[in-house]
């Protein structure tokens, strides 16, 4: 059975040192892939854009940095619950988010009452996933070849 979790908290987009906004980002677990959390910003003008990426290197980055790829998750202070720093990154292309590490924290206590870490593997279909997305990557590979 399918179920989930979701949040909407609010962002503060770092366009630059003297220009940020804030945006709703909605926060989303599912049972169906229990190892992602996705994030779907929804940016002033744009079509939303949503990121998967591990629920445990969110956790991780509320503690401390966390991430060596193009999502990079570390608290902003040394303060327990501080700020927490969202880096986003698409080969040059880079994206900065600040959000409040309290809201952030509630909504993973929730997917942790969902799906426990660390029993992940008993909620998932990955036999199924893995299928799927070897057919994307295939279908993909032939598209761009022809």
């Amino acid at each position: 059975m399918r179920e989930s979790v979701q949040a909407e908290v609010l962002m503060s987009f770092l366009v630059s040192e003297e220009l940020s906004f804030r945006i709703p980002v909605e926060l989303r677990y599912e049972t169906e892939d229990p190892y992602a959390v996705r994030m779907t910003f929804h940016l002033p003008g744009d079509a939303p854009v949503t990121w998967a990426f591990g629920r445990d290197l969110l956790m991780d980055g509320i503690l401390g940095p966390s991430g060596d790829g193009d999502v990079r998750v570390a608290p902003t202070g040394p303060e327990e619950l501080a700020d927490i720093a969202i880096r986003l990154q698409v080969g040059a292309d880079r994206a900065l988010f600040q959000v409040s590490a309290a809201p952030v924290v509630a909504f993973l206590d929730r997917t942790d009452k969902l799906v426990p870490l660390g029993q992940e593997r008993a909620h998932g279909d990955f036999e199924g996933c893995l299928d799927k997305a070897l057919r994307n990557i295939l279908a993909e590979t032939e598209e761009n070849a022809g």
